[in-house]
This record gives structure tokens, sequence and C-alpha cells, in this order.
């Protein structure tokens, strides 16, 4: 018998964001049901029941996910075993795409409905998956407008709800035009990610391009701390490289509109600062064995969400071996000393608040969930 609960499973930072805004705005419209999953700080204290913390499974990149594959799969079990015994009227499974797609099949071939928020960015890479998506998926929830075109036209029932980010970041002045004092030095703020094996590929070279550009101009950096990591893990890398530099927790957007330039790790922080219109240079680094088959599946010309969504390369790219201090560090040089240029790059950056779509996204994509949930006799 069907229990009046709800299975919401988000494996990353940015996801467990999301779906705490979408359970927040669900409640209100089926009162009274009980959510359970695996999420990390937020869908807890949106209140979910949670059966795992997704920070012990969050990583980036093939090499990386081995070493937490055997906890995976504990968590995959557990979450099988509970929804089997709550028989929930639906699971939401959200992003996390190498996890989630897998139990959406075990869901599926157990009778319990799936609702993807946030879909596996296959119009990109293993465009394969589609087939899976569409025999195990009930209801695709994307957040880009081209997403549901590409969907529809495999088969895939999809929906465009607009992206969450457009609620959650307010659209402050940038730091280019609040005319700064010229004897101020240039603010740089480092976002290097949000799981343990992102930041131990990105922020050493973060923190040496930072030495370097001291030699050279009047620089000021902080790094932006996202939710879902321990400081310490972020001064142990601070401490190795010889620099103490302040962590922001708190007014994070702030922080960011407040800087001259950011480095900002590949994924969702870029349309963060994009919609902030910070300057930014987007780096990402994985294992190389990760890296090679990434060469082998991806088909697009830009790796970064912000170009990809503005449709042309916008803001500059590291990838891989060009993730080092001294090339991080002439990239920024170059951008820190020509105004201009910055000046450019922002203005571009305006373009991308229009494209993620109208506010209330998280609103949309519970009033899609309600439906489902009515549909199963949920009143």
């Amino acid at each position: 018998m069907t229990d009046r609960s709800l299975l919401l499973v988000a494996g990353e930072a940015s996801g467990d964001l999301h779906a705490a805004r979408l359970l927040a705005e669900l409640r209100p419209l089926v009162p009274e049901f009980r959510a359970f999953g695996l999420g990390g700080e937020e869908l807890a204290a949106a209140g979910q029941e949670q059966l795992a913390e997704s920070r012990e499974v969050a990583v980036v990149g093939v090499r990386e996910a081995l070493r937490v594959l055997r906890r995976a799969r504990e968590i995959f079990r557990a979450i099988l075993r509970e929804a089997e015994r709550s028989r929930p009227a639906a699971a939401v499974l959200v992003d996390f795409a190498e996890f989630n797609l897998r139990l959406a099949g075990a869901l599926h071939r157990r009778g319990i409905p799936v609702i993807y928020y946030i879909s596996p960015q296959v119009w990109a890479w293993r465009r394969g998956r589609v087939r899976k998506i569409r025999r195990t998926v009930d209801e695709l929830l994307v957040l880009f407008a081209f997403e549901e075109s590409f969907f529809r036209a495999h088969g895939v029932t999809a929906h465009h709800v607009g992206h969450p980010l457009i609620d959650e970041v307010p659209p402050l002045v940038p730091r280019l035009e609040r005319s700064p004092s010229p004897a101020e030095p240039l603010r740089l703020a480092l976002l290097p990610g949000s799981r343990r094996s992102e930041i131990d590929h990105l922020l050493p070279a973060m923190l040496g391009a930072v030495r370097l550009l001291r030699e050279r101009l009047p620089v000021t950096a902080r790094i932006v701390q996202a939710p879902s990591v321990e400081g310490s893990w972020l001064a142990a890398h601070m401490e190795r490289a010889g620099l103490d530099l302040p962590l922001v927790t708190a007014n994070r957007f702030e922080e960011i509109a407040a800087s001259d330039l950011a480095f900002c790790a590949s994924g969702t922080a870029t349309l963060e600062v994009g919609l902030l219109r910070t300057p930014m240079i987007v780096v990402y680094r994985l294992a190389p064995s990760s890296m090679f088959l990434a060469r082998l599946l991806v088909k697009l010309p830009n790796f970064s969400l912000v170009n990809l969504v503005l449709g042309r390369k916008v803001v500059p790219e590291l990838l891989q071996g060009q993730v080092r201090a001294e090339s991080l560090a002439e990239a920024a040089a170059g951008l820190l000393t020509d105004h201009e240029r910055r000046v450019r790059m922002s203005a571009d950056l305006a373009g991308l608040r229009p494209r993620l779509g109208a506010p209330g996204a998280a609103r949309r994509a519970a009033e899609r969930v309600a439906a489902r949930l009515r549909a199963a006799g949920w009143s």
C-alpha cells in the first residue's frame, strides 16, 4: 500500500539547495506528507528525513567516484529498501546523473513513478542515455528552454520550469559600476567548488595564482566557501600554499559582486557569478583517466554553463593541464589590467538573466510534482 510519502534524492550542494526549495514550495500545495531520501543540510532543514548525507558520495570524475563506490552502493540499497517499505507516491530525483539514472531504473521496475528535476546533460555527452530516460523517467523538469525541445524530440515527457537561480541570486550592482577608489586593491573571489575532489584539483592552482599576481599587482583575495565544504579542508590547502585568506560563508553573493574578478570552478557557480555580472575565469580539471573519457564523450565547443547558455565564448575557460598557477595568473593579469575588457565581459553577462527564464522556477516545479501526487490520490 502506498504511504503518503515522497522520495527526494539530491547528491550535490546545488541539487540539495534546489530540492529544498522545491520541497518548501510543495508543502502548501499537498500538505501533511513525509519526505525522505538523500540530501544535505538544505533538505534536512526543509524537513526531509535523511537516509544518508549527500557529501558522502558527491565527487567529480570516474576515478574519484571509484573511491566512494562502496558507500554509494550502500546508500543506493538503503534508499531502495525504504522505498519498497513505504511505497512513496513518487520519487523526485535531482541532478546527480551517475547515481540517479541508475536509481530511476530500479524505482521504475518497482512501479514507483519517477520525476527527474534538473536533467542530465545528455545533449552535451552520452546521448545514448536519452533512451534510458525515455524508458525509466515519467516526467523530466528542465531548466533551459532548449532542453525541453531536445528531450521532446526524443520522445521524453519534458517541461521547462526555468532556472531557480533567478530567484536565489539578487540583481546586485557589480564592482565595475561602483567606481572604486584607484587606491583600493583589486579584489579576487575564489570559488574552488563544492566537493573535496574538485577543491583538491583546483584550489592549489588558484592559490598559486594569487601568490604570483601579488608580485605584479595590488591584489586581495577571499575564498567563497560552499555550504557542503568544511572550512578546515580549505584551511589545509592555504597552509600548504603559505597563504591565509578570509573564508566567506555568509553574504556570498555580495562578496562576488564586490569583486573585480572571480576564479570559478565549472558548474552551477559559474551561473551565479554570471548573474552577478562579475568577470570570471572558469577552470575545470579531472583525473587524467576521467578527462580521457570526457574528451571522447563531450560534443560541445565550450564546457562552462555560462558560455553554453549565452551560445558563445564570453568568459575564458582553462581546462585540465591549463589549470596551473602560471596560466591562471597570466589570464587574470590580462583581465585585471584591462578595464575595458572587463566592462565588455560584464555587459555580455547581462544577457544571462533573461535566458534563464522567469522567476518562480521552484514553484513551477512543485506544481508539476503536486499534479502527479494528486493523480496518485493525494488531496
